[in-house]
Order: structure tokens, then C-alpha cells, then sequence
């Protein structure tokens, strides 16, 4: 098996703690084979995954993130229809609902010779060249991670993409957020990642239009495997 092989999962719209769950059975599962490797002169190769999903209505605080930075109380955050949770990612607190891609590389960076700062890099670079296939052009902003637009304005700058990982013995989990058709009123609820005085947009926002969400799909996983130079294999759905 390659090392840079990568096993592409569509999970659909999937509830929050399920993603994380199925994330967490593969991650263990590359992490253990990587802890054995340590123990044997024969070296098994460990898998990669590529989770794509949207979640219904929920925020995240990450492990560094204040509960303060969460602008509603429980009873609102009910009305809304959204959920809560506390996560073991970096980052503060972010929001995933319906109309946004999330992507979950769960991946050994060993295999694709990465450090943890070159992984986010090519993150933001596989959303950055997704973006400008739509006409949009993105980049990044000094001091925070993600994708922006108008970064070099302080007044215009908004956010499209978010990151957030968990990374132990090179071994990834969560991962990214594009808004694609996003609800972005929910954003109103939350300081986003902390971040005081900056807004938040979409692909709808900015084009005036709904966007496919396969066409959007298909476009960041072209990216995705160029900018990592993954070989993927893409598997039935599978329930996490």
C-alpha cells in the first residue's frame, strides 16, 4: 500500500458527536499502528482517511477557547436548534450548520513528509485555489489561520474557511469548514474563533447565488489531492 494513499468517506449530514466518534475509531486506529511500528523491525503502513460531511446546527468550543466567546444562554442556543461541544482541537469557538463543507483528514503526516505548520498551510492553500475556481480570491490572514477575503483591510476582512485540528504523533483530526450556502446569522451567536471586530461570509454571500454543493465538493477534493499529492480511493457510504 502506498503511503500516501487516502481512503475518501462522504458521510452526508451527520450529526456532530457521531463525526467525532468515527474520527477518534480512526485516529486510534492509525496511532496504534504507529506505536506498534515503534516495536517491530517490520513496519506496517498506516492508512489515511478523508472525511467530507455538514453538520446540523452546532458550535464547537475548541481547547483553548472561552465559553464567554458563546453570546447566547442554553435556552436560546435551544431554540435555535443547536447543540454544544466541548472538543479536544485547537482553536476557540466556531459554528458548522447545513450549506457548509466540512473536512476531516484523519491522516498520518509521516506519510506525506509534513509538519504540523506545513499541514495547515496546504489546508488553507487547497481552500484558497477552491475559491478562485469560483472567481474568488482568498488568502491568508497574518496572526490567524484559516481563509479570508480583504485580509489587507481591516474594515472589509471576512472570514470563508476555518481551521481547527487535533494533532498527536502526526496523526491528524478535525480539519476545515468552508461556507458554501452557510446560514450566517448562527455566527451572530459566537465571537468567532475569538476574533473580535472581523465578519464571516460564504460563497452565496459573495456570489449572490446558491452554490451545488457537489460541484464544491468535487473541486476541494481535486484541490485536497494536488496540494497533498494524495492518491484517492473513494469508498461506499459507510455510517460512522
Amino acid at each position: 500500500m502506498s503511503v500516501n494513499n487516502v481512503e475518501f468517506r462522504d458521510l452526508g449530514l451527520v450529526n456532530y458527536k457521531e463525526a467525532w466518534d468515527y474520527q477518534e475509531i480512526l485516529f486510534e486506529q492509525i496511532v496504534s499502528i504507529k506505536e506498534e511500528n515503534r516495536k517491530q523491525t517490520t513496519k506496517l503502513a498506516t492508512p489515511n482517511y478523508l472525511l467530507f460531511c455538514e453538520h446540523p446546527h452546532v458550535y464547537t468550543i475548541g481547547k483553548s477557547g472561552k465559553e464567554s466567546n458563546l453570546l447566547i444562554n442554553e435556552e436560546t442556543l435551544n431554540d435555535k436548534g443547536a447543540s454544544l461541544y466541548k472538543i479536544n482541537r485547537g482553536g476557540d469557538i466556531t459554528y458548522h450548520g447545513p450549506g457548509q463543507l466540512v473536512g476531516y483528514p484523519v491522516i498520518d503526516l509521516d506519510n506525506f513528509n509534513l509538519s504540523i505548520k506545513k499541514y495547515i498551510y496546504k489546508l488553507e492553500e487547497a481552500m484558497i485555489r477552491s475559491l478562485y475556481k469560483f472567481g474568488i480570491n482568498s488568502t491568508r490572514l497574518e496572526g490567524a489561520t484559516g481563509v479570508w477575503l480583504d485580509a489587507e483591510h481591516p474594515l472589509k476582512a471576512r472570514k470563508i474557511g476555518a481551521i481547527g485540528v487535533r494533532i498527536s504523533q502526526l496523526v491528524s483530526m478535525h480539519g476545515f469548514a468552508l461556507n458554501v450556502n452557510t446560514d450566517l446569522s448562527y455566527f451572530n451567536n459566537i465571537i468567532p474563533c475569538g476574533i473580535q471586530g472581523k465578519s464571516v461570509t460564504s460563497l452565496q454571500n459573495e456570489l449572490g447565488r446558491q452554490v451545488e454543493m457537489n460541484e464544491v465538493q468535487k473541486i476541494v477534493l481535486k484541490e485536497l489531492k494536488q496540494s497533498f499529492n494524495m492518491k484517492i480511493k473513494k469508498s461506499e457510504l459507510i455510517n460512522p
